[in-house]
């Protein structure tokens, strides 16, 4: 069974951190790019960083370069956003989820990705 779950989400101020973990299980990990996604009330979904392990690389929407970070642990199976200078407008729900190619398709673009996380809830308050 294939499963992603977030965790590490929470209330904090702005400036503050957090770090979210994705851990995931039923897949072949090392062969699939993780992508962190957002969802505030109201707006779409977002992507906000990737990490390709085959390909060794991170990619980062504008607004978070700087303040985030993403990182693998291949022994845990594991991913981690470590979200740094934490301002309001991140407050969202954030998604883990696994693409097994990217392949002509962007990174922060949902429709390369094949399974998802539950979501777990981020409140920057000012």
């Amino acid at each position: 069974e294939v499963q992603l779950v977030e965790s590490g989400g929470g209330l904090v101020q702005t400036g503050g951190s957090l770090r979210l973990s994705c851990a995931t299980s039923g897949f072949t990990f090392g062969d699939y790019a993780i992508g962190w996604f957002r969802q505030a009330p109201g707006k779409e979904r977002e992507g906000v960083s990737c990490f390709s392990s085959r390909n060794r690389t991170t990619y980062y929407v504008d607004s978070v370069k700087g303040r985030f970070t993403i990182s693998s642990d291949n022994a845990k199976n594991t991913v981690y956003l470590q979200m740094n200078s934490l301002k309001p407008e991140d407050t969202a729900v954030y998604y883990c989820a696994a693409a097994s190619s990217l392949y002509r398709t962007n990174w922060y673009s949902r429709i390369g990705y094949s399974y998802w996380g539950q979501g777990t809830q981020v409140t920057v308050s000012s």
